[in-house]
């Protein structure tokens, strides 16, 4: 293929047709391979060496007039360098687009409402097959009047106002699957520390964990139901109030929150698990899976969100009735849950190799 100097425009269809000597629309039938064109063979390889020597690319636009379809697929998120989160929506939205050929257009607004406008109309111009509005954190919105021009799907957030089908974490069968953790483990007293923030995430985790109560036949205690910051210094500051409930077990709002209720209990003289069990939620790896012990904790399911509002918009995935697909949010088992006042069987350590630290020196 030859390359093209810097800074000459790429080239057009008319010139393939010169080269080729064979007129633009016979160009075009061979590039868009249109079934039943009548075209001999000696024309479509002279096109085609005139495409390879020219560098010659399809218009995407065009092709996507001409079709009546768009390879596109639109991505508005309000964060994604700054939250794990967000990205885990748009790589499992990626994929699930590239494996049923399309593409995804991302674009990260920060929240800032003039950029998301533009960037919504910029992929209107692209004609895209509809758009992913995505939030980080699931909560209530309400979508720009632009996103009612092409289909979309709000992706980890809703819209009671709008027509537009949700994609959302199931924060009740969340809720009810930390505290059936605490439960299994034979935890009768069981408090829930929940976020300060008004969300789905505040009230479906709460009735969730008061469902799981119920079905273990255990009361229900308001007195266990604590309020905090959903951070690191919220877990750390209700520390106290947790122990003073005399509680065994405790379900966090979250991986962030357990850290904070961590380093108290630590503080404190409490050990994790042999003298409080705890539960996070969110499955954030770079902390659940590295706190000393791991945090036992109930994952959102990012990567799948992403994937699910890609199968809705293209029709390849059902919505129930009232337009709000719930997906589960899996339980993760790890180390900081045992039994009421008994740490966990541990597995002997394997000797260090020699010459490591801590290895017994030969002789």
């Amino acid at each position: 293929m030859r390359k093209r100097p810097e800074g000459e425009s790429r080239a057009t269809m008319k010139e393939v047709a010169r080269r080729a000597g064979v007129s633009v629309t016979t160009v075009s039938h061979v590039v868009n391979r249109k079934p039943g064109a009548r075209i001999g063979q000696d024309a479509r390889r002279r096109v085609l060496a005139a495409v390879e020597e020219l560098g010659y690319r399809p218009n995407a636009m065009a092709k996507t007039l001409v079709q009546g379809g768009s390879p596109f697929i639109g991505l508005v998120a309000d964060s994604i360098a700054s939250t794990p989160f967000a990205g885990q929506i748009v790589h499992g939205a990626q994929e699930e687009a590239w494996a049923r050929g399309h593409v995804l257009l991302v674009t990260n607004t920060e929240g800032n409402a003039r950029a998301e406008e533009r960037a919504i109309s910029m992929m209107l111009q692209y004609n895209v097959r509809g758009i992913l509005y995505s939030r980080w954190y699931h909560h209530e919105v309400r979508v720009p009047p632009l996103l009612g021009e092409a289909p979309g799907v709000l992706v980890n957030c809703f819209d009671a106002t709008a027509p537009d089908p949700a994609v959302v974490p199931d924060e009740f069968a969340g809720g009810r699957r930390a505290a059936r953790m605490l439960l299994d483990a034979g935890h009768r007293r069981i408090a829930l520390v929940n976020t300060t923030s008004r969300s789905p995430a505040r009230t479906g985790r709460l009735a969730g964990y008061r469902r799981a109560l119920q079905e273990a036949s255990v009361e229900f205690d308001p007195a266990l139901v604590l309020d905090a910051r959903p951070d690191q210094e919220g877990g750390f500051a209700c520390a106290d109030a947790v122990l003073a409930t005399g509680a065994t077990g405790v379900c966090c709002h979250n991986d962030r929150v357990a850290m904070g209720l961590y380093d108290a209990l630590r503080d404190r003289g409490v050990d994790v698990p042999g003298g409080m069990s705890v539960v996070g939620f969110d499955n954030q790896e770079v902390i659940a899976a590295h706190l000393h012990p791991p945090l036992s904790t109930v994952a959102l399911p990012h990567y799948e969100l992403g994937a699910a509002g890609v199968r809705v918009l293209l029709g390849c995935q059902d919505v129930p009735a009232g337009g709000r697909l719930e997906l589960d949010c899996p339980p993760v088992a790890r180390a900081s849950v045992a039994a009421p006042g008994r740490p966990p069987a541990r597995a002997p350590r394997e000797p260090a190799p020699e010459g490591a630290p801590g290895a017994p020196r030969a002789r």
